[in-house]
C-alpha cells in the first residue's frame, strides 16, 4: 500500500548538548518541511529505525577517524532505517511501493536519493530482520576471528545487539563452548536459556579475571569483544595460544559515564608480552569487513530464522515520540538485543 507523502514530518533533533551522556532531554520531535523529490530523489516513509549505542559517540563532534559524521545542537539524528517508498522523482530508479533501507532513520519521512537507498529482497522473512547487527557477529566469527570446531568462544556485552546474535552464530558455526558477560543476572539467564550460551559472567563480588577463568576453565580459544576495558584485559590473560580476538566495539568508553569521558576514547591495559608469546592476534572491526560479509549473512540468517536455528532478539518501541527515550534505554541497558522504533501510519 502506497500513500502520498505529507508536506511536512517529524524528525528527532539534538537540541542541546549533553555534558555526559546523552539523555531523553536533549533530543526533541520536531516538524519540518518535506519537498518534493527532485529528479533522481525518492521519499521514504520509514516504518523502522534502528537505536544504537554509536549515536553517543557522534553526537557532540568530538569523534575522529569515524566513516560516519557528527551529530551537533540543531542536526537531526540518523542511522539504519526500513521504509517504503512513496513518491519517486524524474528518472528515479525506484517506485513508489518499493521497500527499502537507508541510513536517515530518526525520522517519519526521509527525502534521499535513490542511489542511497538499497531495494530489500525476500532473503529475511521479517523486514524488522535487515537492522540486525548479526552481520557484525557473523563477519567478526568467520572472517576477523574464524570459529574452529570445539573452540571456546568469548563474547562481551552478550545481551547487546551483537551479542545476543553472536552466542547462537558460534554455536551454528560449531563452537564446542560460549560464554558471554552482561551487567544483569536477568539478562544473563536469558542468554543461557534461549540464545546459545553455556555460561555467563556478571559483576560480583570476585574481581572479573577470576569470574571469567571460572566460566572458561580451559581458556579462550576466540574472543568477540564489543565492550574492551577491563574485559579485555581478562580475555588476554584467559587466551590460549593462538588465540583469535575480533574488537567490534568500545561500550566500555563509549558508554562511559565518567565526567571526563565523550565516548570517543576506551583505554584498556593488556598484557603484550602475552600477545606475543602465545601469538594471539586482534583485529578490530571494519566497514569494509561489513560490506563484504552482508549477502553471505543475509542468506544464512534468513535460512537459519526460517528454520527456527536461530531467534532475533529485538525490542519495537512504539512511535517517534518514544524515540528519544529509547535511546536513554539503550544506554542504560533496559533492553536485550536490538532496539528499533516501530512508526505506524499517521
Amino acid at each position: 500500500m502506497t500513500a502520498e507523502p505529507p508536506s511536512t514530518t517529524r524528525e528527532i533533533r539534538l537540541v542541546t548538548a549533553p555534558e555526559q551522556l546523552p539523555g531523553a532531554d536533549h533530543l526533541n520531535v520536531v516538524e519540518t518541511l518535506l519537498p518534493p523529490p527532485g529528479p533522481g530523489q525518492v521519499v521514504v516513509r520509514n516504518k523502522y529505525f534502528l537505536v544504537f549505542p554509536g549515536l553517543r559517540t557522534l553526537i557532540g563532534g568530538k569523534a575522529k577517524d569515524v566513516p560516519l559524521p557528527s551529530v551537533r545542537v540543531g542536526d537531526a539524528l540518523f542511522g539504519p532505517a526500513v521504509g517504503e517508498v512513496v513518491a519517486a522523482g524524474p528518472g528515479s530508479g525506484l517506485r513508489p511501493g518499493a521497500e527499502v533501507t537507508h541510513l536517515l532513520g530518526w525520522r517519519e519521512h526521509a527525502l534521499l536519493a535513490d542511489t542511497d537507498c538499497a531495494p530489500l529482497d525476500d532473503a529475511l522473512p521479517d523486514p524488522v530482520a535487515h537492522l540486525s547487527s548479526g552481520v557484525a557477529a557473523y563477519a567478526a566469527l568467520t572472517r576477523l576471528a574464524a570459529v574452529r570446531p570445539d573452540d571456546t568462544v568469548l563474547v562481551t556485552g552478550a545481551a547487546g545487539a551483537v551479542g545476543s546474535l553472536a552466542g547462537q552464530v558460534a554455536r551454528l558455526l560449531g563452537a564446542g563452548r560460549v560464554v558471554g558477560t552482561t551487567r544483569s543476572p536477568h539478562k544473563a539467564e536469558r542468554l543461557r536459556t534461549e540464545l546459545g550460551y553455556d555460561a555467563v559472567v556478571v559483576p560480583g563480588a570476585a574481581p572479573f579475571a577470576e569470574r571469567l577463568a571460572a566460566a572458561a576453565p580451559d581458556g579462550i580459544d576466540v574472543l568477540l569483544d564489543t565492550v574492551g576495558g577491563e574485559q579485555l584485559t581478562s580475555a588476554v590473560r584467559a587466551a590460549r595460544r593462538g588465540a583469535r580476538f575480533a574488537l567490534v566495539g568500545a561500550l566500555s568508553g563509549q558508554l562511559s559515564p565518567e565526567p571526563d569521558s565523550d565516548g570517543t576514547s576506551a583505554p584498556a591495559e593488556i598484557d603484550t608480552f602475552r600477545i606475543i608469546t602465545l601469538g594471539i592476534t586482534l583485529r578490530g572491526f571494519s566497514s569494509a569487513d561489513l560490506s563484504r560479509s552482508t549477502d553471505e549473512w543475509n542468506k544464512r540468517f534468513g535460512d537459519w530464522l526460517r528454520s527456527g536455528e536461530i531467534v532475533f532478539p529485538h525490542v519495537r518501541i512504539p512511535g517517534i515520540d518514544h524515540a528519544p527515550g529509547a535511546l536513554q534505554e539503550l544506554i542504560e541497558g533496559r533492553h536485550t538485543g536490538t532496539v528499533v522504533v516501530e512508526l505506524p501510519w499517521r
